[in-house]
């Protein structure tokens, strides 16, 4: 099928333009050193391959823009979408904001192996170094293995001298701050925050259109050649917020048939629903697309004035554009959870 004219069509002597609905994308695969076939065996892709670290649910970055699967747009990418749609599909503040640029990435990854030790840059720094926005991003736990355990922190104390140190002398683990991991728990990582997933998660993370990592510790792992991976150490000593003292770990209230809020940021806001039975959201007031990642179960998405509905299923994600403002959501099996994401206005 070939892309549609999204600017113009012609029928009958007019000009129209093809109306929005909920937008289901192709899964973007990523194969990488540590990475597994859970992707593929857990979840609903099964073209994903063995090692698989990271499937991209929605993207707009150069080379990995996300195309749309299904319904008259099929095959064009967002994008184009927004191009043409603009605040219809965005919101009006988030397109005067980002302009032509869709401001979120939704990935889920695969740490068959553990990842490496780093950080990312805030907004001012990324502009300055690579003209590109900052990565602040949200984990949720899909699967563990037991007594699995992630670094969100330096230990309280460690300056850029001491961390200099412990790389030099390959001990950098001893200043590192582990938490325990388990199914449902969620991490916010804000740019500056030292951070390392280890092995035997699958989690799905939620986070700023960025792909800017500084990787400071590797653990001296080597590929099939022999080689070892790229390390910025002089990049991530500057990019590191050294005052960052909280863990990372969130709480978050699972009251049934409701929007439990689960991170409120300048870069976006997350809110979480277990529902087993019909429940309808109201976006009149929200100026903004909303995304629906699905974290359990499945369930069906239906939209005022739409004709039928879109499935979900656990790790796909499906765009609400700005202009859609009542959504139905059913669960067609016994519970299912959903994220709900989306931009509010500072």
């Amino acid at each position: 099928m070939k892309p549609v004219n999204l600017q113009l069509d012609y029928v009958q002597n007019s000009f129209f333009m093809i109306d929005l609905y909920p937008l289901k994308f192709k899964p973007i695969y990523k194969t990488k050193i540590w990475g597994g076939p859970r992707i593929r065996k857990q979840l609903n892709f099964i073209d994903a391959p063995d090692n698989c670290g990271e499937v991209w649910l929605l993207s707009s970055l150069p080379g990995d823009v996300s195309e749309v699967s299904e319904g008259f747009l099929a095959e064009n990418n967002l994008l184009e979408l927004i191009e043409v749609y603009m605040g219809d599909l965005v919101g009006d503040k988030v397109y005067e904001k980002f302009g032509d640029e869709f401001p979120l990435l939704f990935k889920i990854i695969d740490a068959n192996q553990k990842l490496s030790v780093q950080v990312h840059p805030e907004d001012n720094l990324a502009k300055e170094r690579h003209h590109s926005y900052g990565k602040t991003e949200m984990w949720h736990i899909l699967e563990s293995v037991p007594h699995a355990q992630v670094v969100t922190n330096l230990k309280s104390g460690t300056t850029p001298e001491i961390l200099k140190q412990f790389l030099s002398q390959n001990r950098v683990e001893d200043i590192l701050v582990s938490e325990s991991v388990s199914p449902g728990d969620y991490f916010f990582i804000e740019a500056g925050r030292v951070h390392a997933i280890g092995e035997g998660i699958l989690f799905a993370e939620i986070q700023q259109s960025s792909d800017i990592t500084y990787r400071l510790y590797d653990y001296n792992r080597t590929d099939s050649n022999g080689d070892t991976r790229e390390l910025h150490v002089d990049l991530a000593l500057d990019a590191i917020n050294y005052n960052l003292t909280e863990r990372a770990k969130i709480r978050v209230n699972s009251t049934p048939n409701f929007f439990n809020r689960v991170v409120t940021s300048p870069y976006f806001t997350v809110n979480q629903l277990s529902f087993d039975k019909p429940t309808e959201r109201d976006y009149a007031d929200l100026d903004s697309f909303v995304v629906y990642l699905c974290i359990e179960g499945e369930c069906e998405i239906g939209y005022e004035n739409g004709n039928g509905t879109f499935r979900l299923c656990k790790g796909e994600v499906i765009l609400i554009p700005a202009m859609l403002t009542t959504l139905y959501l059913k669960p067609t099996k016994t519970e299912t959870k959903l994220l709900e994401v989306y931009i509010e206005e500072e």
